[in-house]
């Protein structure tokens, strides 16, 4: 049996830890690995060695501290399909979807190998008479990042990358549900030759987030999480005096018009709905149908959520794996009957399926819940599964007036073929990832990750050019000097 190891100051350490979880594949129950719930002493001991590397890392120069990262990229290249097969076992989902997840990964590592140009800062001459004033960045110090289950290849990586390349050192706090996936990972930043203390490995659960939370040197938090964790994570970092980006739960809309393609709007949002089982953060999670839409959209992405091959994302052809634990199964059903209890149809019952040789796995098929009250809790609440709530409404604006009115800003999208409809929506819609004709609106590693409302809690988001400003503080500059050349 696989036990999971911390990496810290450029080893290897087995945990004196009196408390391990099974890491079991949501698929098939087998139980994986066991990883250690580590004390805090642990993160107490990384973070020193992170303080100590922080001190010669930050007068690296830019240049030099994107050399390891350059290689992590080749490395992150040559082991790319053991690392999308590990996401699989360990987190369900199918192997397209892990590929897709690690080179959105990689991306982020080609944008961060610019930090030589990204962290530059600017000057002005003459403010005043024989006066100069220049803004400059300078790195933070030891960054945490606490990440969650359902992408764990890829969310470490809207952070990590910026922060090095910066000049911070890191310390990273994995989900104990996925863990072996941040193993291979710390293998290869290993092999990149990245300095002792440089990037920090601990493994745990809340124990280990409040130590780091709570700990002087550490000087912010990433987080990528439920709401109320995001809500906790985010006060309790801003009390103690820490710069956090906290990004919270989801419950994101479409608007179908009666001029979208609706073959090309089902698969989409079939994809959106039901890929990774429902949980991604941007998972489409309502459609709202607005006019004649109502009875093509309805039929078409009924019949293709009853038709989806649902089973072991290493399986060629499945389409969609389990989710991830047995209690989330249970809950999940539990909102479906929620649902059904407030009213709506479920058109498309995905409850206790029958997968042909993983019986006992975590499966939830993709479920359509029909005629969703836009004012009960089943469209307020985030699911995390694979479940689309359907509602009609008659007018555009009405529809985005139930968007604007909900909680969650994380995403919204809307399929049509007018041009003056998607201005308007854009426009309009509250939430920080807009789509137009597209199901997940998920940004490329040079724009922000953005989220509006109690999506997110901070001013800067992960990625790009904000992640740049998140993991540096700006310093100014003012000089004046004598002018010597008069004595001559």
């Amino acid at each position: 049996m696989t036990v999971i190891q911390n990496y810290i100051n450029g080893e290897w350490c087995v945990v004196d830890s009196s408390e391990y979880l099974d890491v079991i594949n949501p698929a098939t129950t087998e139980i994986l690995a066991k990883v250690p719930l580590s004390p805090v002493s642990e993160v107490g001991r990384a973070v020193q060695f992170a303080s100590q590397a922080f001190k010669t890392w930050r007068r690296t120069p830019a240049s030099d501290r994107v050399q390891p990262l350059f290689r992590l990229k080749a490395l992150l290249d040559e082991h790319f399909e053991d690392i999308a097969q590990t996401i699989t076992l360990e987190c369900g989902k199918t192997l397209a979807e892990s590929k897709g997840e690690m080179r959105r990964a990689i991306e982020n590592v080609e944008v961060a190998c610019g930090i030589p140009i990204l962290m530059q800062g600017y000057n002005s001459e003459d403010i005043a008479k024989g006066i100069d004033e220049m803004m400059i960045r300078q790195p933070l110090g030891v960054t945490a990042m606490i990440t969650p289950f359902n992408f764990p290849g890829m969310i470490p990586f809207w952070f990590v990358p910026y922060a090095i390349a910066c000049g911070n050192t890191c310390l990273i706090k994995p989900s104990e549900r996925v863990p072996l996936t941040m193993q291979k990972l710390f293998h290869l930043f290993e092999q990149a030759g990245f300095p002792q203390g440089v990037v920090n490995l601990v493994n745990g659960a809340k124990v280990v987030v409040d130590a780091i939370l709570d700990h002087p040197t550490v000087r912010s938090i990433s987080f990528v999480g439920s709401t109320p964790v995001a809500k906790y994570v985010y006060s309790r970092a801003a009390t103690n005096g820490k710069r956090a980006q906290c990004q919270g739960g989801a419950k994101n809309p479409v608007i179908v018009l009666p001029d979208a393609d609706i073959a090309m709007t089902t698969k989409i949002m079939a994809d959106s709905a039901f890929g990774c089982a429902g949980q991604r953060c941007l998972a489409a999670s309502i459609a709202i149908t607005i006019g004649t839409a109502k009875e093509t959209f309805t039929d078409a992405i009924a019949e293709t959520a009853r038709s989806r091959t649902v089973g072991f994302g290493l399986e060629e052809g499945t389409q969609m794996g389990p989710v991830i634990t047995a209690q989330s199964k249970d809950r999940i059903e539990g909102l479906i009957q929620k649902g059904a209890d407030e009213g709506a149809t479920v058109l498309v019952d995905g409850r206790q399926p029958k997968i042909a040789h993983y019986e006992r796995g975590y499966f939830v098929r993709p479920t359509i819940l029909q005629n969703v009250d836009p004012d009960g809790e089943i469209a307020r609440t985030e699911i995390f599964g694979p479940v689309l709530s359907l509602i009609h409404l008659e007018t555009i604006d009405e529809a985005i007036a139930l968007i604007n009115g909900g909680q969650y800003g994380n995403m919204a999208c809307l399929f049509t073929s007018s041009g003056a409809a998607a201005r308007k929506f854009r426009y309009e819609a509250e939430a920080g990832n807009i789509g137009i004709n597209i199901g997940v609106a998920a940004p490329m590693a040079f724009f922000p990750f953005s989220g509006w409302k109690e999506s997110f809690f901070g001013d800067l988001h992960g990625q790009g050019h904000q992640a740049i400003e998140f993991f540096t503080q700006t310093k100014v500059v003012i000089e004046r000097w004598q002018d010597w050349t008069r004595q001559f």
